[in-house]
């Protein structure tokens, strides 16, 4: 039997960790810590720096190579094949290295429920797996941290979307206030910018923390260029960003 934690650690700082992830992580046989290549070697680095930080024991760390998701037009479907590849290469780790069972971690950016499919792979490896999640900050936490604001408005509520379903399908219906995470082309773009507000946050609770807020219109275009300078120089970027529709405008019905 092979006892598997997901541990959410938040956006890459350490001090983002709970106790109870620190401790999952102490107790655990075995850390698998995805490289991702070389233009994402700083996502490695903060895992192995949050490693060190905490691991007092004799917790084991090995590293593995995340197979590629396929660039094709039917996307779920190359989703779905990307994450039966990574469940395979779980279990051959777990065969290599804990073939007579034992417990099992894995460091999940943010949340492990929220925009993250370490779940959905955990499901493809069977019943010998028995799977547990230890919660940790999310990217919507630390964004509405970052520029001290509350996430909803008062007693309205707030949906969770897609820079691809909001590319695809434009502001959703009946809300006024959306965050969009996993946002490649600033999506937002797309829109009729008059009378949004955004609030922006990349790299949150890392040192090179990167923020802007205000009228989309005229902050829009700045994200834009600054999202792709910061991309250019660190190889990678993780950003998300809440929009509020002003009160003299109605949601789309």
């Amino acid at each position: 039997m092979i006892a598997l934690s997901l541990i959410g650690i938040g956006t890459g700082n350490s001090d983002h960790l709970t106790r109870a992830a620190i401790r999952a992580m102490n107790e655990a046989d075995l850390i698998l810590l995805p490289r991702k290549g070389d233009a994402k070697s700083d996502l490695i680095d903060l895992r192995r720096t949050i490693c060190a930080d905490v691991l007092t024991g004799e917790t084991r760390i090995v590293e593995f190579d995340m197979p590629k998701r396929a660039d094709q037009p039917a996307y779920l479907e190359a989703v779905v094949d990307w994450h039966d590849a990574i469940a395979a290469i779980w279990m051959e780790q777990i065969a290599l290295h804990l073939p007579d069972g034992g417990t099992l971690a894995l460091l999940v950016w943010g949340d492990p429920s929220l925009y993250d499919s370490s779940l959905r792979i955990a499901q493809r490896l069977g019943p010998a797996v028995e799977v547990s999640v230890v919660p940790g900050i999310t990217s919507i936490q630390a964004l509405t941290a970052a520029h001290g604001i509350c996430l909803n408005r008062l007693a309205d509520p707030v949906l969770i979307t897609t820079g691809r379903q909001l590319r695809e399908k434009g502001w959703p219906k009946g809300v006024r206030d959306i965050v969009v995470m996993l946002d490649g082309h600033c999506a937002f773009q797309t829109l009729a910018a008059e009378g949004i507000d955004i609030w922006w946050g990349a790299y949150l609770g890392m040192e090179h923390q990167a923020l802007a807020h205000g009228p989309l219109e005229t902050v829009g275009p700045d994200i834009i260029e600054r999202r792709a300078l910061l991309r250019e120089r660190h190889g990678w970027i993780m950003d998300v960003y809440l929009m509020r529709l002003s009160e003299t405008l109605s949601p789309p019905a």
